[in-house]
């Protein structure tokens, strides 16, 4: 491991921009300061050259499809792209083959993690009708938490008996993480709509189908079962805006027991997209309309939103290409998401602060995450450096990504990552990808 020391920086650090440089030794941030001037001749120096030097971007929800679905992704795979695209560290959901419901299973997906993760990791562990007492044997200090679907989605994990559910957030200590869609409603839609078109119906319905009924209802019922309870819920990806209208900006996030996500593609696509991206942009819950995508940049920016995370699910581009009934939900998006958000940035709907806020400070709080999403001294070196004026387009082949395509294919953004340091590893630079698994298992201040 080599020391480092990133000059001439505009570092971006709880609310605040201000030049600076940043000294990396070993895995931590050792000295922050308007001048560092370099001490050892081993010291490798990066001149920033007014690139914004940011956290790196902890991503509270993605599926890396391992076990059972590696054909689509890999632990290792995916926290290459990660890294690539500026996000140092990723919690992972429990909808793989086997699922992660048992601790045996959990466990095996920390140690290949181990081996092969770019980036720092954590698992949800899997909920289910029942495996409650597999829930009770977690230890919270060193899973993230507890992944519930509350509306099927990929996989079949669907929590759906009340007296379970109850039973789950009176019981548990764990945070629990809900994916929030009313079953009865989207299976009423669906039937409507295979009665007027049969299997092939057309992708501009699946709002419609995963509806903002199907949204609110869900989502409105853990929210009162959180509260009956004294449970700590997190509602992960919001799509309408109706939804935000159930969360508070009232308290400081340490103190919040129910809590908000947004996904990069609900803030970044609309229902219009769906004419040109077809399946590729085929999500679960739906991206919905110009109107829910103005709430949900509206709450992010006041608070009722408190993370922004990328739900990346890969498919191959065979398996999205199938008709609607037939083409899975998901798609790659760690590689893109911080770019992508900048650009918005550049559009005006945010600020840099403010995404760095959501993007990482806000998880660590969220999570009880140790020692990272700031730069802070004493802090682990996850940092990012971004060229905020270095235009580029995406395209199938420079992509990471195993399944090969993404869903921004086509789009330029005008904010570029150069360099990624992973525990004070420099894991990417410029385009090219270190071949060293440097990510270590999140400890947690709970």
């Amino acid at each position: 491991m080599s020391n480092y020391l990133i000059k001439n920086a505009n570092i971006v650090n709880e609310g605040k921009i201000f030049k600076g440089d940043v000294l990396i030794e070993g895995d931590r941030i050792a000295e922050i300061s308007e001048s560092i001037s370099v001490k050892s001749a081993e010291t490798k120096v990066i001149d920033a050259d007014d690139s914004y030097l940011i956290p790196g971007m902890i991503d509270d929800q993605v599926h890396f499809r391992e076990p059972g679905l590696t054909h689509k992704a890999t632990i290792f795979t995916e926290s290459r792209a990660a890294a690539a695209g500026g996000i140092t560290t990723f919690i992972e959901m429990p909808n793989t083959v086997p699922q992660a419901t048992t601790v045996e299973l959990l466990e095996e997906k920390f140690t290949t993690a181990s081996k092969d993760s770019f980036v720092n990791y954590s698992f949800m562990f899997g909920g289910t009708n029942t495996n409650l007492n597999e829930i009770l044997k977690i230890d919270k200090t060193k899973v993230a938490g507890l992944k519930l679907f509350l509306g099927s989605s990929t996989g079949d994990m669907l929590v759906d008996d009340l007296n379970t559910l109850e039973s789950i957030f009176s019981k548990t200590d764990l945070l629990i993480s809900a994916h929030c869609e009313d079953e009865a409603t989207i299976k009423a839609n669906m039937e409507k709509a295979l009665a007027k078109y049969g299997e092939d119906i057309p992708i501009s319905e699946h709002p419609n189908i995963r509806s903002e009924e199907a949204c609110y209802i869900s989502s409105s019922r853990a929210i009162e079962l959180a509260k009956k309870t004294g449970a700590r819920l997190h509602v992960f990806h919001l799509s309408t805006a109706k939804e935000t209208a159930l969360f508070s900006n009232k308290i400081p996030l340490k103190d919040k027991k129910i809590t908000a996500e947004v996904c990069v593609h609900h803030l970044w696509f609309t229902d219009e997209d769906y004419a040109v991206k077809g399946t590729k942009i085929k999500w679960n819950p739906a991206v919905k309309t110009a109107a829910d995508k103005k709430g949900l940049w509206k709450a992010l920016n006041d608070d009722r939103i408190d993370v922004i995370a990328t739900d990346h699910a890969p498919h191959t581009i065979e398996e999205k290409n199938n008709i609607y009934t037939k083409a899975p939900s998901g798609g790659p998006l760690v590689q893109h998401a911080v770019e992508a958000l900048f650009e918005m940035h550049h559009k005006g709907f945010v600020t840099v602060e403010k995404l760095v806020q959501k993007m990482a400070h806000n998880p660590a709080i969220l999570f009880e995450i140790k020692d990272r999403g700031y730069i802070r001294k004493g802090y682990k070196a996850d940092l990012v450096l971004i060229n905020p004026n270095a235009p580029w387009t995406v395209t199938k082949e420079n992509t990471a990504y195993k399944c090969e395509w993404s869903p921004f294919e086509g789009s330029t953004f005008r904010s570029r990552i150069t360099h990624t340091f992973v525990n004070g590893n420099l894991v990417y630079d410029n385009g090219v990808l270190t071949e060293h698994s440097v990510g270590e298992r999140l400890t947690f201040n709970r």
